[in-house]
């Protein structure tokens, strides 16, 4: 049995140390602040509840494996969820559009991009997200279910996107995600799949072609809500660490790695104090670390803070309640920028039937700066949203990264092959033997579906050693 300490209790250090300690070791959990589950937080005032960080989960296979491999009782009944059916509305105000797609059905969203695009979108859209689906399948397993290893990450720098071959400049090079879009969809349908990339903070512009299959996960394995708020997920993760005795060290941050005779060798603490263990996992960014105990050599954590950009979000208590035919998730597609409009259908999120709670979010940039500018964009999703506006709450950049320790409040999207391997994240093993990575700063990125998918990698090269190839 070997003594570990994990830094930080978000999602992926949890769900890692849930899975060592179910393995028969000894694990302590050092946190900065007062609470678990990092960015998956929780707002609450005058009965109204709001997410104040991820609203929705994809690849919900990611939590149940980590309640089936530790423990009795499955993920189901720790907390319940339930699927997001229409998936998601997308209101293009520019153009006058607004189309409401339903879940798990690509006849219906094929029909209903029809209706809202002219004939042949549908078909079209299929088409992109058939071609994302060839390279979801040549990537699934060394992207996401295998630690990263060198030979894979540089396999991994090309683009898998078997994007439709055109004449010129473009036969000579990868397209982007954008040049995808407007190839392949065109006009205002492009818009769904760069909007929908921007809301994971993916510049089209610059990511790959590969970055659709994001769109398609989302299409393929839907979207997911935790009854009582994603926060209640966190929780049961929590909960379940706590029934597998992992010791949790709140208001223990922690400020550099111990090494003896070259390998890590326990963690100290802000005021001092020292803890030895056997392994350290780092559940944080790695960045935080300083110089000296960052799991070098250089470059081999990204400089990825000047790149992923912040968010700004917006937590409205409204009078009136939510209408019968409202949306869980709206998409408003602005030049450059798409807001997301989360309105859930949940008692827990509000005092009584006649409110309702409604949370705005952007990645911080031109045109989603400001409160106002969000606001203005909410109303096209919300009718009447400034009328029935009671107050809000104003979540910037700053105040993630108060919050939770994430330089400038940066939220890592999940990790994309191609780009030449830029958007991949360190793996998971470091060169200071002893040394772990788990969470969204590693492979394979953030998000809570990749975050948790950390925790089954990092246990794996603990438990089996390095020899380990990934969850079959």
């Amino acid at each position: 049995m070997a003594r570990i300490a994990v830094i930080g209790a978000g999602m992926g250090a949890m769900a890692t140390a849930a899975r060592l300690a179910v393995a028969g070791h000894r694990v302590t959990v050092y946190e900065r602040s007062a609470t678990h589950g990092g960015s998956v937080g929780r707002y609450a005032r005058d009965g109204f509840g709001f997410d104040t960080g991820p609203g929705l989960l994809h690849l919900p296979a990611v939590y149940r494996d980590l309640f089936v491999k530790t423990g009795k009782r499955p993920l189901e009944d720790c907390v319940e969820l339930a699927q997001a059916n229409p998936a998601v509305r997308h209101v293009l105000p520019r153009h006058g559009i607004d189309a409401t797609l339903p879940g798990a059905s690509h006849g219906g969203v094929a029909a209903a991009l029809d209706t809202a695009f002219g004939p042949g979108s549908g078909d079209r859209w299929n088409a992109v997200l058939g071609r994302a689906r060839d390279a979801w399948d040549a990537t699934r397993r060394p992207l996401l279910e295998e630690p990263l290893r060198e030979g894979a990450r540089q396999a991994l720098g090309a683009d898998p996107y078997p994007a439709l071959r055109r004449s010129g400049l473009l036969r000579r090079r990868t397209p982007t995600l954008a040049e995808v879009a407007d190839r392949e969809l065109g006009g205002p349908l492009a818009e769904l799949l760069t909007g929908l990339v921007r809301g994971y903070g993916l510049d089209p512009a610059t990511a790959p072609g590969s970055a659709a299959v994001l769109p398609y996960m989302e299409q393929t394995f839907g979207s997911w809500y935790a009854l009582g708020g994603m926060r209640a997920l966190a929780t049961a993760v929590y909960e379940r660490c706590r029934e597998r005795k992992v010791d949790f060290v709140f208001g223990a941050g922690v400020r550099d790695v111990l090494v003896r005779e070259g390998r890590a060798a326990g963690v100290l603490l802000a005021d001092g104090s020292e803890r030895e263990a056997d392994q350290v996992v780092c559940g944080v960014d790695p960045r935080l670390l300083p110089a000296a105990s960052r799991p070098g050599p250089a470059g081999a954590v990204p400089a990825r803070g000047a790149d992923v950009p912040g968010r700004i979000t917006l937590l409205l208590a409204l009078r009136g309640g939510r209408p019968a035919g409202a949306v869980h998730r709206t998409l408003v597609h602005s030049a450059g920028a798409a807001v997301t409009v989360l309105r859930p259908d949940d008692p827990a999120t509000r005092p009584d039937e006649g409110h309702e709670a409604v949370t705005v979010s952007a990645v911080h940039g031109p045109g989603t700066s400001e409160p106002g500018e969000l606001l203005s964009l909410a109303e096209k999703a919300v009718e009447g949203l400034r009328e029935r506006l009671l107050w809000q709450e104003v979540r910037t950049p700053s105040d993630v990264e108060a919050a939770t320790g994430a330089p400038g409040g940066a939220v890592p999207p999940p990790a994309l092959a191609g780009a030449g391997g830029r958007l991949l994240y360190p793996a998971n093993t470091a060169a200071l033997p002893g040394l772990f990575l788990a969470g969204g700063w590693a492979h394979p990125g953030g998000g809570l579906a990749h975050a948790g998918m950390t925790g089954a990698l990092v246990s794996g090269l603990i438990v089996e050693g390095a020899g380990f190839r990934g969850s079959q």
